[in-house]
C-alpha cells in the first residue's frame, strides 16, 4: 500500500492491535493464536518487546501520523506479561505515534491467581481498561470449559482491579455451555452483575473448526434452551442498566468500547505481534476506495526470528476485492444495534447509496432491518437472523 495514495482526511479511524500469544494452557474451545507454556513459565519479555517495536516501525509508513483512538492487548493471556512490559512498551509508542487525548487501552487478562498482583502496575503503566475471561462462575462449567481459575478467583480479581484504579472493567461471559440450565446461566449473569462492570460481553459457545471441542464436541443446551437462556439473558441485563449496543456487547451509558466499535464501524487498525491481523483503507489519486489486510507470521518462536529476517514480520497481505467490500463492511456494521448512517455505505465501500436502496426492499419486507431510510439498521429479528440479512446486503453490493 504505497503512503502516496493515502489521503489521512479521507481515512477511518484507525486502532492498534496487539497479540501476545501465550497461555497457561490452551482451552479446548479456543480458535485464537495462543500456545500453553505452563504454569511458572518465564516469557521471552525483553525480545518479545524488542521484536513489536521492529514489527510497529515496518508499518509505521502505513499509519501516516494518524493518531490512535485505541489500543488493545489481547491473546493468549497479555497477564502473563510484567507491569514493566508494558510501561516500557507504552512509552516506546507514544514516541512513535500520537495519541487520541481519549484513547482506550485495553488490556486482556486472566483472572487466575497466576497474574493477580499485577493489576495496580498495569494501571500505572498507563493501561485504562481491563478486559477479564470470566467465560462462568461455576466449578461445572468452568472445568468443562478447561479455565485455571474459580468463581472465587473471579471475584477477587474484580476487586483487585477496581483496588489498583480500574473504573471501566468488561467481563468476558459465555452461554450455551456444556451442562448449561437456563437457571445456571442466569446465576452467572447475577453474579457478574453484583461485580458491576462498566461492560460485559455475553456470548454463546460455538464449535470453532482447529479445536479441541470440535474434534470432540461436548453435549451443548438443545435449541429450544439455547434461545431461552439468550432471551432471559437479555432481558435481565437491560433491567440492570447495562444496554446491548452489539450483538453479543453490553455496556453502562458512555461506556462502549472504543476499540471494538472501530472494528464494527469498519475502521483501520494495526496489527503487531505473532499472529496479528491489520486492516488499512487508502484513497487513491483518482479517490477511489480500497483496502487492504496484513497478517503476521502466526508461531511466536518463528515470529521473534523474523526479526532478523529481511523479509520482516509479514506473514501475507490481500488487497479486498472491490465486490467483498459491502459484505466485508455490513459484517461489521450490521452487528450494532443502532447500526450505522447511509451515508457510512458508499465512504466505505464505494458503491452508490441508490444501489443499497434499491436492493433492499426484500429485507424491509422480511422485517429484517428499522424502517428508517436514514441509517442502515437490522431489526432485533434480523440481529436474530444475521446471516439470511447479509445475504441480502452482499447481493445490493454485486449489482
Amino acid at each position: 500500500m504505497p503512503a502516496a495514495t493515502r489521503k489521512a482526511s479521507a481515512l477511518p479511524p484507525l486502532a492498534l492491535y496487539v497479540h501476545v500469544p501465550w497461555c497457561v494452557r490452551k482451552c479446548p474451545y479456543c480458535d485464537f493464536n495462543s500456545h500453553g507454556v505452563g504454569r511458572g513459565a518465564e516469557l521471552p519479555e525483553a525480545e518479545y518487546l524488542a521484536a513489536l517495536f521492529d514489527d510497529l516501525d515496518a508499518d509505521l509508513p502505513l499509519a501516516a501520523g494518524r493518531p490512535l483512538v485505541s489500543i488493545f492487548i489481547g491473546g493468549g493471556t497479555p497477564s502473563l506479561m510484567s507491569a514493566d512490559f508494558y510501561a516500557r512498551f507504552l512509552e516506546g509508542l507514544t514516541r512513535r505515534l500520537p495519541l487520541d487525548e481519549r484513547v482506550e487501552i485495553t488490556l486482556e487478562a486472566n483472572p487466575g491467581t497466576l497474574e493477580r498482583g499485577r493489576f495496580l502496575g498495569y494501571r500505572r503503566a498507563g493501561i485504562n481498561r481491563l478486559s477479564l475471561g470470566v467465560q462462568s462462575f461455576q466449578s461445572a462449567q468452568l472445568g468443562a470449559l478447561g479455565r485455571i481459575h474459580s468463581g472465587d478467583d473471579a471475584v477477587a480479581a474484580v476487586a483487585e482491579a477496581r483496588t489498583a484504579g480500574f473504573d471501566n472493567l468488561n467481563l468476558d461471559l459465555m452461554h450455551g455451555l456444556p451442562g448449561q440450565t437456563p437457571e445456571l446461566a442466569l446465576a452467572d449473569l447475577e453474579r457478574a452483575l453484583a461485580l458491576a462492570p462498566e461492560h460485559l460481553s455475553w456470548y454463546q459457545l460455538t464449535l470453532e473448526p482447529n479445536t479441541e471441542f470440535h474434534s470432540r464436541p461436548p453435549v451443548l443446551p438443545e435449541e429450544e434452551l439455547l434461545w431461552e437462556i439468550q432471551d432471559l439473558g437479555h432481558e435481565r441485563l437491560e433491567a440492570a442498566g447495562l444496554s446491548r449496543y452489539e450483538i453479543s456487547a453490553y455496556a453502562q451509558p458512555g461506556r462502549r468500547s472504543r476499540h471494538n466499535l472501530n472494528y464494527w464501524r469498519f475502521g483501520d487498525y494495526l496489527g503487531i505481534g505473532a499472529g496479528s491481523h491489520g486492516k488499512l483503507s487508502a484513497v487513491d489519486e483518482s479517490g477511489r476506495l480500497w483496502v487492504e489486510r496484513r497478517w503476521k507470521t502466526r508461531q511466536p518462536e518463528a515470529y521473534l526470528r523474523r526479526r532478523r529476517d529481511p523479509r520482516g514480520f509479514v506473514a501475507g497481505s490481500s488487497r479486498v476485492d472491490d465486490a467483498e467490500l459491502p459484505l466485508e463492511f455490513a459484517m461489521n456494521a450490521l452487528r450494532l444495534v443502532d447500526g450505522v448512517a447511509m451515508a457510512d455505505w458508499p465512504a466505505h465501500t464505494g458503491r452508490p447509496l441508490a444501489v443499497l436502496s434499491e436492493r433492499l426492499a426484500a429485507a424491509y419486507e422480511k422485517g429484517l432491518l428499522v424502517e428508517d431510510r436514514e441509517r442502515l439498521q437490522a431489526s432485533p429479528r434480523g440481529l436474530l437472523f444475521l446471516n439470511e440479512l447479509l445475504a441480502l446486503v452482499d447481493d445490493a453490493g454485486t449489482k
